[in-house]
């Protein structure tokens, strides 16, 4: 109740025995604090925050329109809900180097347990888009060691993303994977693998964890956990699974309020108003309530 009861220090170490753990480990995407709490229930092991989600939402492209102030607010309000670590991507890290050592602070101060940094110039486009440029691997070195001084506790999750698989090469993009290891990476994000065998390569050629990005529409098939797991991936994440199944439920069932002129026939697919109350702990905040409130005004002037 009040929000999550672990710390964030705690849920950072928990973000660092995961990865250091032998089971892979399923981040959903979570599009605002409600949706994490969700993510929870359903007894997944952390929370992804996903950038491109957060500017759909805002109606706005993939492109690196939205600030680090928004972001952070956005990544504050879901961690202070959620008990599980929450792992949010920081674009290109809204600047040069010392920039890029503020995200980080930002970010701690925020509770989330942990960020991306990805390789491309400004402005970034999507990871599953074509025209993408990435700098060079020594320019994005720079960026990782200035996250990693940045950063007051040691738990707080750096990654670092390449997207120059599609401009350079699968084994140009396993040579920047570690160069970046070597730069202070935690873990490493290739963006937009082709098949499992890459996502294998990937895995035997650097000695950080490796995550798998499964968003649907995009560069690479929808892999099971399984699958995943047997090629050496350590975390996957769902960035925008959870916006576009809202989305699509939203638009069917406004089109059905227009041409019906009632909702009656969507009741059955809807959270109903008990299970709503039961997500947000309702009664615990009435009980907070009435313990606070339980004194009485009698003889007092």
């Amino acid at each position: 109740m009040l929000g999550a009861q672990a710390t964030p220090a705690e849920r950072r170490a928990k973000f660092r025995e995961l990865l250091a753990g032998d089971e892979i480990v399923q981040f959903p995407g979570a599009i605002n604090p409600i949706n994490a709490q969700i993510i929870e229930q359903t007894g997944f092991e952390g929370v992804y925050i996903s950038g491109g989600a957060f500017s759909a939402a805002m109606g706005l492209p993939d492109i690196g329109l939205t600030t680090l102030t928004e972001v952070a607010d956005h990544g504050r309000n879901i961690a202070r809900v959620t008990n599980l670590p929450t792992f949010i991507d920081a674009d290109t890290g809204w600047g040069e180097a010392m920039n890029v050592a503020r995200t980080v602070q930002e970010f701690e101060d925020a509770g989330i347990s942990g960020m991306h940094l990805e390789d491309q110039v400004n402005p970034k486009r999507c990871g599953h888009l074509d025209g993408k440029e990435v700098v060079t691997a020594a320019e994005m070195s720079k960026r990782i060691k200035a996250a990693v001084k940045g950063r007051r506790d040691e738990n707080f999750v750096i990654c670092a993303r390449t997207d120059s698989r599609a401009g350079e090469g699968l084994d140009a993009a396993i040579d920047r994977a570690k160069a970046y290891a070597d730069a202070g990476a935690d873990m490493i994000f290739p963006e937009a693998m082709r098949d499992l065998g890459e996502f294998e390569r990937f895995a035997s050629a650097v000695e950080v964890p490796i995550l798998a990005n499964m968003t649907e529409f995009g560069k690479s098939e929808l892999f099971t956990t399984e699958q995943l797991a047997n090629v050496g991936v350590k975390l996957v994440i769902y960035p925008v699974t959870t916006l576009r199944i809202a989305m699509g439920a939203i638009k069917s069932g406004l089109q059905t309020i227009r041409d019906k002129g009632t909702q009656v026939d969507l009741l059955e697919g809807m959270q109903t108003r008990a299970d709503l109350y039961d997500t947000i702990d309702y009664a615990a905040y009435n009980e907070f309530d009435a313990a606070v409130f339980n004194f009485s005004q009698e003889g007092h002037q």
